[in-house]
């Protein structure tokens, strides 16, 4: 008799066990569900800008960087290293232009994710970066040797702060949107990197096949604002619709 209701209970255990796995399941197809459903209905009521920065004219030669003032810096690179500022993409695209937007309906807060600004080979990675005013500057380095990271910033405070080699990752806020703000390191010159502080998360960066996209804006008539480090900046009037994707495309030029 005790043998039967063992049995009885362990055969129980089972069920409800098994019943509290679908349950489960089935809780988490619905959440899922119910957050793509959540997502498209964004979508939809939402609308995206993308387009192209072109270059027009002859490129530029751009400089060589001379490194050998320090020998670790010098030693990382077996080829000539040559100024990002003034590259153009093989396809007449310019990478590295900033896209944003200035005034957007609504407030946004800062993401707590740092966007990280990497220093190796002796050169800053990425050479142009964007971050919301608030969010944490995650400041790493893989070289071995010393660099000063020095923000110069017409909107926020300037930081000037040295990295030992092996040191751990240093973080920064800016609190203002500062459009752009330059690093420099004042031990190697020819380290630069440009960050477009926002006061929203409506901005991209040009890569090497100079396209850029911006999603998730209200409908509404924004003005788009490109930014280049040799180029100079333009600006164009865009209408946003919901669930449409509007075009604006840009191009610099250089005789």
């Amino acid at each position: 008799m005790v043998m039967k209701r063992s049995g009885l209970l362990v055969f129980a255990a089972l069920c409800i066990a098994l019943l509290s796995v679908g349950v489960f399941g089935l809780s988490s197809k619905a959440a899922r569900a119910s957050w793509h459903g959540r997502a498209r209905a964004a979508s939809q009521n939402t609308g995206t800008i993308s387009g192209k920065v072109l270059f027009s004219g002859t490129a530029l030669k751009r400089a060589a960087l001379d490194m050998r003032s320090d020998p670790v810096c010098a030693g990382q690179h077996s080829e000539t290293v040559l100024a990002e500022d003034g590259e153009v993409n093989d396809n007449g695209t310019l990478p590295n232009a900033f896209v944003y937007i200035a005034e957007v309906p609504g407030k946004y807060k800062a993401p707590s994710t740092p966007v990280t600004l990497d220093q190796t080979g002796c050169m800053y990675v990425p050479h142009v970066l964007g971050i919301m005013a608030g969010q944490p500057l995650r400041i790493v380095s893989h070289d071995a040797t010393t660099h000063n990271v020095h923000f110069m910033s017409k909107n926020n405070r300037q930081w000037n702060q040295s990295q030992q080699p092996g040191t751990p990752a240093m973080t920064h806020r800016f609190f203002h949107p500062d459009i752009m703000v330059r690093a420099h390191c004042n031990d190697h010159p020819w380290m630069s990197a440009y960050i477009g502080v926002t006061s929203n998360p409506f901005y991209a960066v040009t890569g090497d096949d100079g396209t850029f996209t911006i999603k998730g804006l209200p409908p509404g008539e924004y003005t788009v604002t490109t930014w280049t480090a040799t180029f100079g900046t333009q600006e164009q009037k865009v209408t946003v619709s919901a669930g449409e994707t509007a075009e604006a495309n840009f191009t610099f030029t250089h005789q």
